[in-house]
């Protein structure tokens, strides 16, 4: 083999020297298997950065979104199922401040978050006070931003400062819709779709396209965080490294959606066609001569005034019945047909034996990428066993608390460090160097987890063996526990400890629990003063 016809050889290798000269030596590598020609047939994507495939996609891929959540019902509902289980009837701050700095001890750090708590939840829990537009809670505004999210793959918020007669806060929350960021670029300004970023890369600012109040669309130009690092702008996303704005986690499957309502349509056409035309005419009689039975009769003038014919049948056949008594007992009766008729009852034949499989097929896929298992999506619970039921709660449950984590949260901690900063500013909450001590160490107060709803159990009274059987291997803890069941440990400690004073206050018995240990007991230091308190009462 001639140097020229090796190297224009199609087999892809290396080329060694052997006694028939040069020849390919087989190397691995991918897309070996297939031949140039089909190598070159299949459609190759472009690859870009992804904020490039965000930047060309959003606006159809979110415009098509939020009109399945308008107008489809599998995605409206898997999307309310999904905010029912990361929101509930709200996600709640735990505080866990650390003020190692300023020497305080872990009571005095517990006592400043517990305050800083109930103050944080009478301004959440006030539309008023809460929010910019005076009508929504913060769970109501933590839930439309995921609603946001399902929608166009983002959320934005506004934090502004507004005084009001009867409210003590002057710190707002403002859900913005998330179509109002511009779609606009340009480098000379460091605007990247409607963001303009520092020097790394960093949001410094967005770049708003609103209507104002004369309908004229108008650009508006707002600061991330102000000088003192306030947050002014909200803006969560979740995505690929390098992207500036989201995308609907429901883009993989908006080509899925078009091809069920398509099965859905072509079905329900198919079988309206087969009910209208269930009734046919099986007759052993000529077909002209059915036809002019059918067909109206002229009148005087030449025009059809009815069916003359088709009525003369009939009445024959009225006749016919009227003359025929066959009575079997009891009131029934045989009805006789004419000679020849035939009766002949015809079922729909679609959907067919093929449509529930595929239908279910593709909103497996809807699910999926929903992040919900087909049940939750569909409420279809039939062939589900405990097992499977568990499992897929254990594999969905972990995805849940990823998006609370990074869509919700984001806007809540927003608004929770600047609740903070205003308290601590006009001396409700106080800390070690005043203002200045909180914008010095803002991340380390401003520490925090948020609880929501707790996780589902196919069998409460399994999970609640579980729970005793991890504590009492001593690889869980009771903080833990409350978690799974959404719940603050300390304040589950502290309404303990409350209703076992008000039980000795009035000598109640507290009951046997944990396997027969009384709570009282586990609670007072002294066991045998209840006894004590229980015989000084009988």
């Amino acid at each position: 083999m001639g140097l020229m016809q090796a190297i224009g050889s199609r087999v892809r290798g290396a080329l060694t020297v052997g006694e028939g000269g040069l020849r390919p030596q087989p190397a691995a590598g991918y897309l070996r298997g297939l031949p140039e020609a089909q190598i070159l047939a299949i459609p190759t994507p472009i690859l870009r950065d992804a904020k490039e495939d965000v930047r060309i996609a959003w606006g159809r891929a979110a415009a098509r979104a939020v009109d399945a959540l308008h107008n489809n019902g599998w995605i409206a509902g898997v999307t309310e199922q999904m905010i029912s289980l990361m929101i509930g009837d709200g996600l709640k701050p735990n505080l866990k401040p650390d003020f190692s700095w300023a020497g305080w001890d872990e009571a005095q750090s517990a006592a400043w978050a517990r305050r800083a708590e109930r103050r944080f939840q009478a301004w959440a829990s006030n539309r008023w006070a809460c929010d910019a537009g005076g009508r929504y809670t913060l769970a109501q505004i933590q839930a439309a931003s995921v609603r946001s999210w399902f929608g166009a793959g983002e959320a934005v918020a506004e934090l502004p400062s507004i005084e009001r007669p009867g409210i003590e806060w002057r710190t707002k929350l403002r859900l913005l819709p998330a179509h109002w960021l511009s779609q606009k670029s340009s480098e000379l300004e460091r605007l990247d779709h409607g963001v303009f970023l520092d020097g790394h890369g960093a949001p410094a600012g967005y770049l708003f396209e609103v209507k104002s109040r004369f309908g004229m669309r108008t650009e508006l130009r707002k600061a991330a965080r102000d000088g003192y690092g306030r947050p002014i702008i909200a803006h969560v996303f979740d995505g690929a490294a390098g992207q500036v704005r989201g995308i609907t986690p429901f883009a993989p499957i908006l080509k899925v959606l078009r091809d069920y309502d398509q099965l859905s349509n072509a079905t329900l056409s198919a079988t309206m066609i087969h009910a209208i035309f269930a009734a046919t005419v099986e007759s052993d009689y000529p077909t002209s001569d059915v036809l002019d039975a059918l067909t109206p009769a002229p009148n005087a003038t030449g025009q059809a005034d009815g069916p003359a014919g088709f009525m003369a049948f009939m009445a024959q056949k009225l006749g016919w019945h009227q003359n025929v008594d066959i009575d079997l007992g009891r009131g029934s009766g045989v009805a006789h047909l004419l000679p020849g008729e035939k009766l002949m009852l015809h079922s729909a034949k679609s959907p067919n034996a093929n449509y529930e499989p595929f239908a279910n097929f593709l909103l497996r896929e809807i699910a999926r990428c929903a992040g919900a298992m087909f049940e939750d999506l569909t409420g279809d619970f039939r062939g589900a066993t405990y097992s499977s039921v568990r499992a897929g709660i254990a594999k969905q449950w972990p995805l849940v608390l990823y998006r609370r984590k990074h869509v919700p949260v984001p806007i809540s901690d927003a608004a929770l460090e600047a609740f903070l900063e205003e308290e601590i500013d006009n001396g409700y909450l106080e800390v070690p160097g005043g203002i200045e001590g909180f914008l010095a160490h803002k991340a380390a107060i401003c520490r925090a987890t948020w609880r929501g709803p707790a996780k589902p159990v196919a069998d409460e009274l399994k999970a609640a063996k579980a729970h005793e059987m991890y504590r009492l291997m001593g690889v869980t803890t009771d903080e833990q526990i409350c978690a799974d069941l959404g719940e603050d440990w300390e304040d589950v400690y502290q309404q303990r400890a409350y209703e076992k004073g008000r039980r000795d206050d009035l000598t109640i018995h507290g009951g046997v629990t944990n396997g027969g240990t009384d709570i009282d007991e586990m609670l007072d230091p002294e066991p045998s003063a209840i006894t004590s308190r229980t015989g000084e009462a009988s």
